[in-house]
């Protein structure tokens, strides 16, 4: 492989190979050349800007040819993934072995020892950093998991053709094995027959963190080691741990009927009996090389006379562990069981292999010491005993519907109807009441038992296996108390994290005056002891207003948070509910952090990781030490020197850009008659129900309409047809007015000195780069009625504009001239891409005439799934 090293187009030649390899053995060389041939027409239709040819060869496909050629396309922009994925873990290693690699932390500590901040203040930063990576599952997630499986497996083997000195037969033994590969993803169906339950879920955001963030974890802070040695003498402290991991795989009950708290329990469960089989794993080897027997004094005194010191020990950890894992087992099953010499936190497993660390350090053996043990130390200290935290979320409004119920039970009225001062009234007279509020026994609906029931799970478990309490569509005070009240009525004796989540525009305006009501309730401050955590909302509040206004919404309310919390002495943690694609506030973590308001940051952030961004993150253990290098350096760097504040004539210009694009984006939305059922024919919108994607419907009411679509599969259906219409629609007019008004070059000093403006302008230009109006034309010109079709010109005018005012604004000849990785990523997808959208509004058309073909339908379903897949995010 010498002569091609890894080349990312090697790469993907070698795998495009194997699978049209695997495609004519099973259905013919005719096949093969026919997908071939719909290949070279779809790159002379880029090329000459004509796909006239291609549009008549995919509509000459007939419905038994239709599922095998999406079918193609789908798995190779599959591979190029895996390619494109593989590539970035080799690019680095080259650079590594050159002595070229960028660390993010070196950098940053170098810059910070030029600033003349000291070693101890820069390990007195880490030491206070607290970053929280909570696991989110995805509605609109398409890869199955039988499939990723074989995916990373895929990997693994561009991994071990990656050598210099490889041997003929070593190389042909890993392309048999890469062709074996995928001659079984090729025969295994992409779609799922059944969607994935919350617990199917859960088990695969487990899977990444045993699979890859197992291994990256000690890595990162191997590295993370190295780095603070060169400007600091000391080690880092062993019981360090800045980073965590969360999830809301089997919590988020918010629009979700099928996570129950009997489904939050279990997967609770699960992750201590997936923590402990992977502490047990670890011990095993660790028993298996631990046959030293000098040790120190403090561990003779731990284990006696015992010629095996530190098997000893290990060995008692071990079968603790094993009676933990059936523990969780136990439990799981329903069966009868006490948590009796059980793991219910770390601590003791920690103090004692930071034992056996010290003896060795003691004894001379620090060799050993810092082996697989330290890695096992760094471990423990990150995932501790539940693997991860599980936050629960519910909408506010089920919490209402439960106070309802309990007032009128006791005839006192409709909580629901009563004002924000009658509420709060009420619900800190119960919070303050000695006896209890909940009726012992009482008719209810089977909405307001889960409700309760979830309190009560909580006040049975254990403290160490939740994280926060997220609220949805949050709007007020009483929003927070309602949930204090019912956490202390069900016995819930621990100060659990109460998190209002601010979502709309409106509710993001009114953040601060709701925070600042409840820290003049001197219970609730009491109840926080210094510290307050708020989610900010990205999805729906770009929904709702549109993505410029939105931006700055979320900007200006972090802002007035971040001195609200400094003003009466409390520490605010920020939690950015981001997607993965940049209408919902997605793009480079690091990027986004920088970018936060001045302060905002301190030491703290909560980010919610979604979807198939896990596993373009974290997926491969080189790219998640990379992910997690990326997030330590930009909190540091945001902590302790934060970007400058923006001048006032900057602010004035985003306060008129945001009411200009948000004005633009509802007048369209809401406001022109034709967008719900243009929105409805020219988009996948409705086919979108077929997917058996995630566990979440994807509506909140099964009888809504636009308003009440999650923002997932609303941009989902937008991305679908590439015109890409919630990440831009708005900012034609905003930036449009603002440099007819003589300010562009104003605009200009924004991007390039503002880190928020920068942001969010490199997005949208990567956005923009991403969207075809040619493509989305097609499904206009197949699927809708000619009255509605004036709609679609107007919004691929207004694409064309804000196209061109970013090229302009930026001084580019073309979109994301500047960054040439994604821009090379994009040309090379689209031949391949490009027969999926066609096909797709074929199907669509043929679907929506008779909805009974199984070939069709299936085939639809496959073509959402590749297109997704090549544009490398869903929602």
């Amino acid at each position: 492989m010498s002569d091609r090293q890894a080349s990312l187009r090697e790469n993907v030649r070698l795998l495009g190979d194997c699978l049209g390899e695997s495609m004519s053995n099973h259905l013919g060389d005719d096949f093969l050349k026919k997908v071939e041939n719909i290949r070279m027409l779809s790159k002379d239709g880029r090329q000459s800007g004509d796909s006239a040819a291609l549009i008549g060869a995919l509509e000459a496909l007939d419905d038994e040819e239709i599922v095998p050629v999406a079918r193609a396309f789908n798995q190779f922009l599959n591979l190029s993934n895996i390619a494109e994925q593989y590539h970035r873990v080799h690019r680095r290693r080259t650079n590594e072995s050159l002595g070229v690699y960028q660390n993010p932390i070196g950098d940053l500590l170098k810059r910070l020892s030029d600033k003349n901040f000291t070693p101890e203040q820069m390990l007195e930063s880490l030491k206070s950093q607290s970053i929280e990576l909570v696991l989110t599952a995805h509605p609109t997630e398409v890869v199955r998991r039988s499939l990723i499986r074989k995916y990373d497996n895929i990997s693994s083997e561009l991994e071990a053709l990656d050598k210099d000195n490889i041997l003929p037969l070593e190389e042909t033994k890993h392309i048999r094995r890469l062709k074996e590969i995928i001659t079984q993803a090729w025969h295994t169906d992409e779609i799922r027959e059944e969607r994935p339950t919350p617990v199917d879920e859960a088990k695969w955001g487990f899977a990444v963190i045993e699979q890859s963030l197992w291994q990256a974890v000690p890595r990162f802070f191997r590295q993370l080691d190295e780095q603070f040695s060169a400007v600091s003498k000391n080690n880092l402290p062993l019981d360090l741990a800045p980073i965590h991991f969360a999830t809301w795989m089997g919590g988020d009950r918010d629009g979700n009927p099928n996570v129950t708290h009997k489904v939050t329990r279990e997967v609770a469960l699960l992750a201590r009996w997936m923590a402990a089989d992977l502490y047990i794993k670890d011990l095993a080897v660790l028993r298996a090389e631990f046959s030293m027997t000098q040790c120190s004094d403090a561990l003779r005194a731990r284990v006696g006379d015992s010629t095996q010191p530190y098997r000893e020990v290990i060995r008692y950890l071990e079968n603790k562990m094993i009676a933990t894992k059936n523990w969780a087992k136990a439990c799981l099953d329903g069966q009868p069981v006490t948590d009796d010499d059980v793991f219910l936190d770390i601590q003791e497993v920690v103090d004692d292999l930071t034992l056996c660390y010290q003896s060795l350090l003691d004894c001379g053996m620090k060799v050993i010491a810092n082996g697989s043990l330290l890695d096992l130390i760094r471990c423990a200290a990150t995932f501790g005993a539940t693997l991860v935290r599980l936050d629960v979320r519910q909408d506010a409004g089920r919490h209402i519907d439960a106070l309802s119920a309990i007032t009128r039970f006791y005839g006192l009225g409709d909580y629901a109807e009563w004002d924000e001062a009658s509420r709060q009234a009420f619900l800190l007279t119960e919070l303050n009441s000695k006896r209890p509020l909940l009726p012992m026994d009482w008719a209810t609906t089977d909405e307001v038992k889960e409700v309760l029931d979830t309190f009560k799970m909580i006040a049975q478990g254990q403290q160490n296996s939740f994280g926060s309490y997220v609220i949805s569509m949050a709007s007020s005070p009483s929003d927070v108390l309602a949930v204090a009240l019912m956490l202390k009525e069900s016995g819930v004796t621990f100060p659990m994290r109460i998190v209002p989540l601010f979502e709309t525009l409106a509710d993001l305006d009114n953040a601060e005056p709701t925070i600042e009501q409840l820290f003049s309730i001197p219970w609730y401050k009491s109840y926080i002891n210094g510290h307050q955590e708020v989610m900010i909302g990205y999805s729906d509040s770009a929904k709702d207003a549109g993505q410029i206004a939105a931006t700055w919404g979320q900007y200006r309310a972090q802002e007035a948070l971040t001195k609200l919390c400094k003003k009466h002495d409390v520490h605010l943690t920020l939690f950015h509910g981001r997607g993965g694609t940049v209408g919902r506030g997605g793009g480079p973590a690091h990027v986004a952090i920088l970018s936060q308001p001045p302060g905002s940051v301190n030491g703290a952030i909560r980010v919610t990781e979604q979807g198939e961004m896990i596993r373009f993150k974290f997926g491969i253990p080189d790219i998640a030490v990379r992910s997690l290098e990326l997030y330590c350096s930009a909190v540091m760097e945001a902590s302790l020197i934060p970007a400058e504040p923006p001048k006032d004539e900057w602010r004035a210009i985003m306060d008129e850009m945001a009411e200009v694009g948000m004005n633009q984006y509802r007048s369209i939305i809401r406001g022109h008659e034709d967008f719900v059922p243009y929105f409805r024919a020219t988009t996948p919108e409705q086919e979108l129900a077929k997917l058996p994607l995630g566990s979440r419907p994807a509506r909140r009411r099964s009888d809504g309409g636009v308003e009440s679509l999650r923002a997932i599969p609303w941009i989902f259906a937008w991305m679908q047809i590439r015109l890409m219409l919630p990440a831009w629609l708005g900012a034609e007019s905003a930036i449009q007015q603002v440099v007819e008004s003589g300010n562009l070059e104003k605009l200009r000093e924004m991007h390039q000195k503002w880190p928020f403006f920068g942001a969010y302008l490199d997005m949208l230009d990567m956005v923009l780069a991403k969207a075809e109006p040619e493509i989305a034309e097609y499904y206009e010109k197949r699927l809708v009625n000619e009255e509605l079709q004036g709609l679609g010109r107007l919004l691929r005018g207004k694409l064309k504009q804000v196209s061109e005012l970013v090229k302009m604004l930026k001084k580019q000849e073309r979109l994301i001239e500047d960054n040439k990785t994604i821009r090379q990523s994009i040309d090379v997808r689209n031949p391949y891409i490009d027969p999926l959208h066609y096909l797709q509004a074929e199907l669509l058309y043929r679907s929506r005439k008779d909805d009974n073909n199984a070939e069709v339908n299936k085939a639809l379903m496959i073509t959402m799934a590749g297109i997704a897949s090549g544009m490398q995010n869903t929602g």
